[in-house]
């Protein structure tokens, strides 16, 4: 018997349509080395959100860990940077308990099998710059895990409906305040060199002038978004609400 298809199934249509929808992160100025690493994802939140933050918030670190650290206290930066590894940490765990916890009510109720996306799974080899993008990936692939671990329970009657998204929004809101927080961050260390250039004349390390596009290295960010930060008085920025201006593309899912 021929093989008859029932229902019509993504033929990699919705990847092509979450990637056409992002501005491509410009890496052009980065010459620091990545390690590739393949990288797969299923879940409409895993891509997405993989699409949407990951490179941004490589950018951002990067701009923090190497770029700030040429032209501000190493102390500040290295303030900076155990905050956004405490966050990624904090979220980690939460997520490592979320699975843990899906997985022992699968085993409790006898569910063997884990339900299963039809739309094409997202491959992609991607260049880790550092220790923070590394973690965040891996968070990304942890959120992805979970999510068809939820849809199962949901489908099973084990978790209702509204308890998966309450679960699924928070985690999430864990996930963005990570990548919001490196660029609230980022902006502000920004703001601050380039003030410092302002009052020397834009002359940097050496006597030589730094033109203040050569500090933008997360690629992208205008003067508005800029503005959109709270002046923290020449202060290491903290982490907190991210201006909507420089959020645009740390949005909820389609």
């Amino acid at each position: 018997m021929a093989d008859t298809q029932i229902v019509k199934v993504d033929q990699g249509g919705v990847n092509a349509r979450i990637l056409a929808k992002e501005t491509k992160a410009d890496f052009r100025r980065i010459e620091a080395a990545s390690v590739k690493m393949p990288t797969r994802f299923t879940s409409a939140e895993g891509k997405r959100f993989f699409v949407r933050l990951f490179n941004t918030l490589q950018l951002n670190t990067h701009f923090i860990s190497v770029i700030a650290r040429t032209r501000l206290d190493h102390d500040d930066i290295a303030k900076v940077e155990a905050t956004i590894r405490a966050q990624l940490d904090a979220v980690n765990e939460s997520l490592n308990s979320a699975i843990d916890g899906a997985e022992a009510l699968f085993k409790a109720h006898g569910i063997t099998s884990v339900a299963t996306y039809d739309t094409v799974a997202l491959d992609v080899e991607v260049g880790v710059l550092s220790s923070s993008g590394r973690r965040f990936l891996e968070v990304l692939s942890k959120l992805d895990q979970l999510m068809p671990l939820l849809q199962t329970l949901e489908i099973h009657e084990v978790i209702t409906a509204q308890a998966v998204d309450i679960q699924r929004a928070a985690l999430k809101r864990q996930v963005r305040d990570v990548a919001n927080g490196a660029r609230n961050f980022a902006i502000g260390l920004r703001r601050r060199m380039n003030a410092m250039g302002s009052r020397h004349g834009g002359i940097g390390d050496g006597g030589q002038a730094v033109p203040v596009e050569d500090l933008d290295a997360s690629a992208g960010h205008d003067a508005a978004a800029q503005e959109g930060l709270p002046d923290r008085g020449g202060s290491v920025a903290e982490p907190g609400p991210v201006a909507v201006a420089a959020t645009a593309d740390v949005i909820d899912p389609d």
